[in-house]
């Protein structure tokens, strides 16, 4: 008898699948999307209901041409693609491209690759169900239609290489990054006072320890002055003391998004590795699917975990608890991100071992009791001034929840007092402190924390703009397309004041702290900012935030099939297709200028702006007579905060260090990064060497040992045609220009014997018959 054929979307998941369902199934993967948007004219017939054109693409046309034999032997194929619009719409491409009838194929989804949920999905088959396909379709669609219109616009407006491109999502997550940016620039730090006083008291034990109480904060110096001049032999005593009882409850189970921020904040991972190995244990069975955004847990998971937290800690550590979700437009019915069986503390794969423990502490912190605190708040009065100083401290009289797990907060969330609260000694009414000093230490108000990205996804959900699946592949677009960068940032030095009160002594001191210093942070890049102003400008409507929420929210009527996809996309097309042409029309080139001053030499102006290869200083205009001079802007700066002294300093490349075998080496910064320069030859700088800053002793032994490397590298030179033969990792090859050419396997050994007319025929045979690249296989998502 002729098996059932089950089709997935990676390999993995067919694997754990198959030896779930035994001998009736045979179980074979598609490597996710099967069907792609041709590339000419979008893929998509405007004029008729803008009807997608698909096409297999070449790496794929194996796997179908395998997946059609395999259904033609099977006696019935069901589909099991992933349970969201992505996993429905590559159910539909299937039924199309094997010829299948969507109407009556059995489609089965599951949110877990557990035995019960395949079992229990096969047991109720359902069928593709098309609202779900055209809500993917209508984004698809419409992000193709923004994507091959805009882009083009880009190239025609600024003077870069082509490799521009702007969309729906990825140009409005650049504008939050670059906003942001603004902000940090134009803020201006306020200096405050804090006032803190530390006394002494004894414990339970008897034993004298130190606690601090706080003031009211002072505006400035002056103030804070009097205030402390105030205290002078002055007297302590405990007005009032309160103990409050408090408690904290956990954090609802993840959602991508939470996943993505937490994992971020307490693994460092980026957003597409905590996809990539959320990915890897789903499909081993490990965890729920790992796209939702539900917070809910099933009664089944409920319960097991009940059982997990009674077994492991007691009864009183479980609290059961039901979340909901605050986003009303929560896709499909999901579950949390959870593991799939409770007692499963950790899994083996040494990858995804941090993330997998850290999706199981937070499914058993929801479900148990919250956290018991006891607050103290005791009042301090100072006799002299009649002014109060309060110190708290916190106790924790029951852990609950904290004994597994603790959520963490971004930067932006934190305040100045978190973390601060310890435990206060033994207080009683009308009891009198010693002081051992006060201090009034200046404190500076902070910009907002430039977003991480976590904390990016963190606002791109909050303004309703992209879905779970889409979070991970617009940060990296961005990354890539070189909008955005991730990086470092160090800190400056700045001094700070403090006052400090000891035995009624005013003293005046200066320290100082190391301030803006970032890791990991999404910075825009100078090209990020000038796209994100021309499409602000031109295209307001594909920029606004409200405009992109509001896009999301009729992806998901499509998907409940209260609109028509068609119909959605006409509305959004006919006035984005006018914006494209009176842009094309009217709008001016992209320069992105801003002009520093006037260099004395040559009285010319100095501007620093956005050129071919980036971002740069320019002395001089192309319309003088004498040709302007160049200087490339370092990574950490910007042509928005670029001061005339930085740029200046810019233009003392190249720079002469001296002479070394009677000729001079030199420092320069090119197209491909800072160089030594010495007898016509070129050597690349590391990144350890700074070009404005590096010796002729540390630059000479570079010379000496590249030079020697290049040498050895070096089989044959053809001066005149500028041609090389050089040896390489995998063998002997030919260097034309920036071109480099394979030699033929016959020609390897006997590469130092070849001909200028030889190399100049492999050359030519190459270029007729370029190798083919062997595409890479997508995983299935």
């Amino acid at each position: 008898m002729a098996k059932n054929l089950l089709i997935v979307e990676s390999p993995a998941k067919a694997k754990t699948i198959e030896k779930i369902l035994g001998e009736d199934f045979e179980v074979k993967s598609c490597y996710g999307h099967i069907r792609d948007l041709e590339k000419d004219d979008m893929g998509i017939d405007i004029k008729n209901n803008y009807r997608p054109r698909y096409i297999v693409p070449a790496d794929k046309e194996k796997v179908v041409k395998e997946l059609k034999s395999v259904a033609k032997k099977s006696g019935e194929v069901w589909l099991a693609t992933d349970e969201d619009r992505e996993g429905e719409a590559i159910s539909w491409h299937l039924c199309e491209v094997l010829g299948l009838d969507p109407v009556t194929t059995k489609r089965i989804v599951f949110h877990e690759i557990t035995k019960p949920a395949i079992q229990s999905a096969v047991t109720k088959p359902r069928t593709v169900d098309m609202n779900l396909v055209n809500a993917q379709q209508a984004r698809r669609i419409l992000d193709r239609i923004v994507g091959f219109e805009l882009s083009p616009v880009l190239w025609r407006k600024m003077s870069m290489k082509n490799n521009l491109s702007a969309g729906r999502v990825q140009s409005v997550a650049v504008r939050i990054i670059a906003e942001r940016e603004r902000e940090i620039n134009a803020f201006t730090p306020v200096s405050s006072f804090k006032i803190e006083a530390l006394f002494t008291a004894k414990d339970v034990s008897g034993k004298a320890v130190t606690f601090s109480a706080e003031g009211r904060k002072q505006s400035s110096a002056e103030n804070a002055e009097k205030f402390l001049q105030g205290c002078i032999k002055a007297d302590y005593t405990v007005t009032d003391i309160q103990v409050k009882p408090g408690k904290k409850s956990p954090a609802a189970p993840f959602t991508t998004s939470t996943l993505q921020q937490e994992a971020s904040r307490k693994l460092g991972y980026s957003v597409s590795r905590t996809m990539l190995l959320a990915q890897k244990l789903y499909e081993s069975g490990k965890i729920t699917y790992m796209r939702t955004d539900s917070v809910n847990l099933s009664d089944l998971a409920m319960d097991a975990a009940a059982n997990q937290i009674k077994s492991q800690y007691g009864n009183k550590y479980h609290q059961a608890r039901k979340f909901k979700n605050k986003n009303e437009s929560a896709q499909e019915a999901h579950e949390a991100i959870r593991p799939t069986y409770m007692d499963a503390m950790t899994v083996e794969d040494a990858d995804c071992r941090r993330l997998y423990e850290l999706i199981w502490k937070r499914t058993m912190a929801s479900q148990m009791a919250d956290a018991e605190l006891e607050k103290t708040i005791a009042k301090i009065r100072i006799s002299t001034n009649k002014e109060e100083l309060t110190a708290s401290g916190e106790v924790l009289k029951f852990d609950g929840f904290l004994k597994v797990y603790m959520e963490d907060r971004d930067e932006e969330d934190m305040t100045e007092e978190d973390g601060q609260e310890g435990m206060l000694p033994p207080l009683t009414v009308n009891q009198k402190l010693p002081l051992k000093e006060m201090r009034a230490v200046e404190r500076f108000t902070r910009p907002q924390p430039r977003y991480t990205e976590a904390s990016l996804v963190k606002k791109l959900e909050e303004l309703g703009i992209g879905r779970p699946s889409t979070y991970a592949p617009t940060i990296s677009t961005i990354l890539k397309r070189g909008y955005v960068e991730k990086r470092d940032k160090e800190g400056v030095k700045r001094d700070f004041r403090i006052l400090q009160l000891k035995n009624d002594k005013i003293e005046k001191l200066v320290e100082q702290e190391n301030t803006g210093a970032e890791k990991s942070k999404l910075f825009p890049t100078d090209l990020g900012l000038v796209v994100t102003d021309f499409l602000k400008q031109y295209f307001d409507d594909i920029m606004d935030y409200h405009f992109t929420a509001r896009i999301e929210e009729e992806f998901d009527e499509v998907a409940r099939g209260k609109i028509q996809w068609s119909k959605m996309i006409d509305d959004f097309y006919n006035p984005f297709k006018k914006d494209v042409e009176n842009t094309i029309e009217n709008a001016e080139r992209i320069k992105g200028e801003r002009e520093l001053g006037i260099d004395p030499a040559s009285g010319k102006k100095v501007v620093a702006r956005m050129g071919r290869y980036g971002p740069m200083v320019q002395i001089g205009d192309v319309n003088d007579e004498e040709k302007p001079r160049f200087a490339k802007l370092k990574n950490t700066q910007s042509i928005e905060t670029i001061s005339y002294d930085e740029a200046m300093e810019l233009f003392r490349l190249p720079r002469n260090l001296g002479p070394f075998e009677d000729k001079d080496v030199t420092v320069n910064i090119g197209r491909f990064g800072p160089y030594i320069a010495h007898d016509g030859k070129f050597y690349s700088l590391g990144k350890e060497f700074d070009p404005y800053t590096i010796t002729f002793d540390q630059a000479q032994p570079m010379v000496v040992e590249k030079r020697a490397a290049k040498e050895q590298r070096t089989i044959k030179v053809f001066e005149k045609e500028k041609i090389q033969l050089l040896r390489g990792p995998y063998g002997p090859y030919i260097k034309q220009g920036l071109r480099n050419y394979k030699l033929p396997k016959e020609k390897q050994e006997t590469a130092a014997d070849l001909t200028l007319e030889e190399v100049k025929a492999i050359i030519e045979e190459v270029k007729a018959n370029p190798p083919k690249r062997v595409p890479r296989k997508k995983k299935g998502s």
